[in-house]
Parts: C-alpha cells; structure tokens; sequence
C-alpha cells in the first residue's frame, strides 16, 4: 500500500485505493510564514527560492473553504449516509448533486469521503472482521461511452481487481460486489455522471445497472454531475423510453450548489465572509486586511460571477503573478492582466456594467462605502 509521502499529490489518481489512501490520509498543508517587505530581500538565494515555490504550492492549494453551500451540502449528505443502515433486504437511498460547472461540487464531494472515509476507519478499524483491508469509499471517474461494462471495470480498477481486463460484463459485475462486499464500501461515488448519454441504449443499460447495485450492494449511491434532470436522471417515465429511469428518479435524492448571489443582505455577508476567509490565506508581503473584501468585492464578484471555482482561479494565478512579478499584493490592476476561464469571461461584462454604473453591490449595507 501507498504511504502519504511515496506520492507526489499533484499525481493522485482517486479512481484508485492506493492513491484515494493518500489522498485522505495526507496532513493539511502548513500554510507558510508571511515575510514582510524588509524580511524577504534577508534570504538568501537558495532560502528565497525555497520559500517561493512553498508559496506557489500554497496558493495553488487553497481551500476547501466552507462555505455556507459546501456546509448546507454536507448535513444533507451526513443525514443520508446516517439513514441509510438499513438491512440488507432494503434498498438505499442515493443522492445526486447537480449543479453548473465551477460551484465546486468534487472538492465538496471528496471533502466529504475524506471525512467520511475517516470515521468509519475510526470506529470499525482498518481491517475487516475477516482481515481484509477497510476501503470505505470508492470513487469512479465515467466517461462519455461508459456502458455496464465499463462501469464494472471503473469499480474493479479502484480495488486492481486482476479480472478486469478478461471478464465480461456479468463477471465484472459479481467480482465488483465481492470486492465491496469484502472491504465493507459504504460509499461509491460516481464523478461526471453527466458524460453519459441517458436516451440512448448505453444510458437505459447504466440506469439499470445502477438500479442493480442499489438493491444488491451496501452501499449508498452519491453521482455528480451537471445538468443530471435535463438529461432525465429524475424522469418519470412521461415519454417513450423514459420508464427506465423513472425508478431511479423516486429514490434519488437530488442536491445543489448553488453559487453566491448578492441580490440580498445575506448573499452579499456570504460573499464578504468568503473574501475575508481568502485574506487570511494569502501569502504575500503587501497583504493586508480588507485586500479582497473592501478594495475588490465588486470586481471578484464580476469576474467569478459568484462561481467559487471561477474565484479560487482567478486568486490563485492573481497570487502566482505576483509573487513571480514581486507585486506581492492583488490589485485590480494586477488581476486585470490575469486570465480567467471562458465562462467567467464570458459572464462577466454584463454584471461589471451593473456593479460599476452603482445598480448592484456585493458589499453588505454597513460595509457600503459613504456616497
């Protein structure tokens, strides 16, 4: 088995135990000293160099945060991976988070099977009755031409399984739930559910398998994807070829992550806790307190549209720029030559006009500047 440190984390692959081992195991990162503009030039060539890719490593990290979304997620989670010990003649509940690209649902997702994965090896031990090793969760990454067989063999590549590559379908399927049934998953998360076509014949066929492992493996189902009830995950049946999917519709639990809004008073102190949380994470020199939540909350907020994932891109390379530029602090400036992903781009002029011209804010009321 792997160990924490024979790993570099930039490499994990988590459809994998050894890796999924690492990854869960892996002590939270020591967050760096922050130099002030007098201590940083005292370094010598070798220290500064040192210091700095400790920084670029850093900022690329940041996070989780939790959020008022990732926390809301979580009880949700916890109350059904709680109620689903029923008995083995009993299907159990599943649960399917759906929601728009960059709202950070995997990071919230694995947070939770990093936790989850830690309380079940924390009261059942690391081994099974029968000496078997504990895998709590196994997660599976499905692509766009995933079908029964390919599913099957995602789950066998997560436990090396050596019948993975000879077996067919019926095989993978009965050598999948011996392993789950041997190292007592009780959690099997399927990423990037949305890859599969649902209406096509591939689609109807992983519904139904999928019906198949609810019933007969112990485990609690937890899918991810975007745009899972456009694509008919929830369907009921209401037009020919749908029936299939109705069944799994009626015991799917169905979540989101919504992004941050500042139409109300609390979507704009979400928004500003957030910020505030950021600044106490960056690592540079002419930081100081209110760098994002005061002096770049509006602009953030254009340019992430409220999407965390788009905000954490746009800090991380902001940061990245200016520590190799020796700015050392973000500015509008800075982060105006900073390029962020297509959707945010794309989003943004529309929201910068209305935040500019004074139609919306993203500070609270008693954090408004005076007019």
């Amino acid at each position: 088995m792997s160990t924490v440190g024979a790993l570099d984390l930039g490499t994990l692959a988590l459809s994998r135990k050894e890796d999924f081992q690492v990854f869960v195991d892996a002590p939270r990162r020591t967050q760096p000293e922050r130099l002030n503009r007098m201590e940083l030039p005292a370094l010598v060539e070798q220290a500064r160099s040192a210091y700095d890719r400790a920084r670029r490593q850093w900022h690329a990290n940041l996070g989780p945060i939790r959020t008022p979304q990732l926390g809301a997620l979580h009880e949700d989670l916890w109350d059904t991976v709680d109620s689903n010990q029923q008995d083995g003649d009993k299907a159990k509940g599943a649960v399917a988070v759906d929601a728009f690209p960059g709202l950070g649902k995997t990071t919230a997702v694995l947070a939770f099977a990093r936790e989850f994965h830690h309380r079940e090896i924390a009261e059942h031990g690391a081994f099974t009755a029968q000496g078997h090793e504990r895998w709590p969760v196994c997660r599976v990454g499905l692509t766009g031409n995933t079908g029964m067989k390919d599913l099957n063999r995602a789950m066998l590549e997560c436990f090396g399984h050596p019948g993975r590559q000879t077996s067919t379908a019926a095989q993978l399927g009965l050598q999948a739930l011996d392993c789950m049934l041997l190292c007592e998953v009780r959690l099997l998360i399927l990423d990037d559910l949305h890859f599969l076509k649902w209406r096509r014949t591939s689609g109807i066929e992983v519904s139904n398998h999928l019906k198949w492992i609810a019933n007969e493996f112990p485990v609690t189902l937890l899918k991810v994807g975007v745009g899972l009830a456009d694509k008919g995950l929830f369907s009921e049946g209401e037009r020919s070829g749908d029936t299939a999917l109705a069944q799994t519709g009626r015991r799917t639990t169905r979540l989101g992550m919504p992004p941050f809004t500042i139409d109300t008073e609390q979507g704009r102190r979400h928004w500003r806790h957030l910020l505030l949380a950021l600044e106490q994470h960056m690592v540079l020199a002419d930081a100081y307190p209110g760098m994002l939540a005061d002096d770049l909350s509006d602009y953030l907020f254009a340019r992430s549209t409220g999407h965390i994932g788009s905000l954490m891109t746009l800090i991380n390379r902001g940061c990245q720029r200016a520590v190799r530029t020796g700015a050392e602090c973000l500015s509008q400036e800075l982060l105006d030559r900073v390029r962020n992903d297509a959707g945010a781009e794309q989003a943004r002029t529309e929201l910068a006009y209305a935040l500019t011209a004074g139609k919306a804010t993203s500070r609270p009321r008693r954090k408004q500047p005076a007019p």
